[in-house]
């Protein structure tokens, strides 16, 4: 099985701190002080929302059956079983945004500068992704992936 990124709303202080760590992980330097004065900003690909009175952390989920793999006409996103990800080829990226409006859950966002849409890959170069570590309350959880029971 593979490690998922889990969220417990309740714990979520909606700090942020997740985003921040997550857009100097995916800098250049991979250094805060560095990251802010580079000339190209690296952005988060995760996001917290409010509502109805609670922090919602949002990443891609990097579904078994992704519908973002199915509309990427390009053939740059795939979905590799064995490490339980979507992994996104940038090199083949077209930048037609239909992995944006086919995902059910809004974890994928477009950057505007780019053209390229920016999505969760847990840090895959790392043992353990950056918001994981960034997060104060440990509202976010890297774990065995759970199975569902249907």
């Amino acid at each position: 099985m593979s490690k998922q990124l889990y969220y417990d709303i309740n714990k979520c202080l909606g700090c942020r701190s997740c985003e921040i760590a997550c857009a100097v992980a995916h800098s250049q330097s991979g250094e805060l002080f560095k990251a802010i004065k580079e000339e190209v900003l690296s952005l988060p690909r995760k996001k917290v929302f409010f509502a109805q009175g609670k922090n919602y952390p949002l990443s891609c989920r990097h579904c078994a059956e992704p519908r973002c793999v199915d509309a990427c006409m390009a053939a740059a996103l795939t979905y590799d079983k064995e490490k339980g990800m979507v992994l996104h080829d940038e090199k083949r990226c077209v930048g037609c945004w239909m992995c944006v409006m086919v995902c059910p859950y809004s974890a994928i966002r477009p950057n505007i500068k780019t053209k390229l849409p920016l999505r969760c890959d847990k840090c895959k170069d790392k043992d353990e992704p950056a918001c994981v570590k960034a997060c104060p309350t440990a509202a976010i959880i890297w774990q065995e992936e759970v199975a569902i029971l249907r």
